[in-house]
């Protein structure tokens, strides 16, 4: 079958997007692994149904504004690749798309706001810093605020740890066997800085140098996941050149970044950087692989066993499918039993800026995510990506949740027990690490 895509609608992308598009054979594998399919039950709300609606807007037979809200509804969860038969690389078409035609359609004036103060925040720590401080104080007045503005304040953190950037290098413990360079992200920088800590410490105690470059920014997969190419290949180019290239990795240890990164060639298609960007993106490497790669030192024995429930992000199980990793490095304390979640692979209502823009869509996941973990009746939730930690927090009552990497910290330090994370004292690493 012939699709004649006109490329001045598709742009550089459009061999990309063309061959998503001709892959799909329209079977319906798709509909069940869909979650906003199954949440509405529409049919344009589903991947066969929105790859119809791309393909009739590239094709310059429907106008983009008609299909917009269905595509904007899309989580980008990448579901409907691991469930499709005939490998439709659905990652080919959404962003692209979402750039090339998805911001040429006309939005309020309070959508576009949104997307500003999402763009001019997020990816600046700094900027984020001040703005969840701004948005503490502004809570108060929430009932005057326009309603599409209050998921943002509904989604700030009541406090923010002590910043606690890292940068420069630290050394291996006992032999050496790698050196890596680590992403510490935007977001995660500023809710969560122990993470990239854990991270660290995990990683020197198993005798891996780590570099932290300092002039690191945002990798670009935020403004990507939204369709802002421009702003994502700037961002992307400048965490290009940020990183050594005498390394043996380069270590992520949020699946929403890593798998962003992974997509690097297909943001550079058609440029001169196209080349370095495969080069790059091949070195990309999240950090549950790369240990469980390198074969890991056992932590001590718990004292008491642990039930810990583990929750796959979307861009690690889907996105870049990872799966048996995160769970054999966390398989490697002894005592931990480690719990599935029913309908684990769903989305939790995340997805980069999703619980921002389509908030009651968001929602439904994540109470449907909650009562999946209280199911298992579980001690603590362990997962690899931010964005999925914020989500399952807000819906979740009981629980702590932490990422795999701080669960194999507190390990180490022969802290991880109940007590000490329901009481939330989790910080056992280095100041100086």
């Amino acid at each position: 079958m012939h699709h004649n895509i006109d490329k001045s609608k598709a742009g550089p992308m459009a061999q990309s997007m063309k061959e998503a598009i001709t892959a799909c054979v329209h079977c319906g594998f798709c509909l069940p692994s869909c979650p906003t399919y199954q949440e509405l039950g529409e049919e344009m709300d589903s991947p066969r149904g929105r790859i119809y609606l791309m393909k009739q807007v590239l094709e310059g037979k429907l106008d983009a504004a008609e299909a917009q809200p269905h595509i904007d509804r899309c989580l980008g969860c990448l579901a409907c690749e691991t469930s499709c038969p005939s490998g439709v690389p659905y990652h080919q078409l959404l962003s692209p798309y979402r750039s090339s035609r998805g911001n040429t359609v006309k939005r309020s004036p309070i959508q576009r706001l949104k997307r500003f103060l999402v763009l001019q925040t997020l990816p600046y720590p700094g900027r984020f810093r001040f703005a969840v401080r701004f948005g503490g104080w502004i809570k108060g007045f929430k009932p005057l605020l326009p309603k599409p503005l209050r998921p943002m304040i509904n989604l700030m953190p009541s406090g923010l740890p002590p910043e606690g950037r890292l940068s420069g290098r630290y050394e291996a413990q006992g032999n050496k066997r790698a050196r890596v360079a680590m992403l510490t992200g935007c977001v995660q920088r500023v809710l969560e800085p122990e993470i990239n800590r854990a991270t660290v410490e995990v990683l020197t105690r198993n005798g891996v140098e780590v570099i932290v470059p300092e002039k690191q920014g945002c990798c670009g997969s935020l403004a990507w996941h939204v369709g802002e190419a421009g702003v994502a290949r700037r961002f992307a180019q400048e965490t290009i050149d940020a990183f050594p290239d005498d390394v043996d990795a380069v270590i992520v240890n949020a699946a929403g970044c890593g798998s962003g990164m992974s997509e690097y060639p297909l943001m550079f298609e058609g440029s001169e950087g196209k080349d370095k960007a495969k080069a790059f993106s091949r070195r990309v490497t999240d950090v549950s692989v790369f240990l469980d790669q390198l074969g890991i030192e056992p932590p001590p024995p718990l004292e008491r066993p642990l039930r810990v429930a583990y929750h796959d992000a979307c861009h690690l199980c889907h996105g870049q499918r990872i799966r048996a990793e995160p769970r054999g490095i966390l398989k490697c304390i002894e005592g931990l039993e480690l719990l599935e979640l029913a309908d684990g692979e769903r989305c939790c209502g995340s997805a980069g800026t999703y619980n921002i823009d389509q908030p009651e869509i968001a929602a439904e996941l994540g109470k449907k995510k909650a009562d999946a973990i209280h199911r298992t009746e579980c001690d603590l939730v362990a997962t690899g990506n931010i964005g999925c930690m914020v989500q399952i927090r807000k819906h979740l009552e009981g629980p702590p949740v932490l990422h795999s990497a701080e669960v194999l910290a507190l390990a180490y330090a022969g802290r991880l027990n109940a007590t000490t994370v329901r009481d939330g004292a989790r910080k056992p690493f280095p100041a100086d690490a």
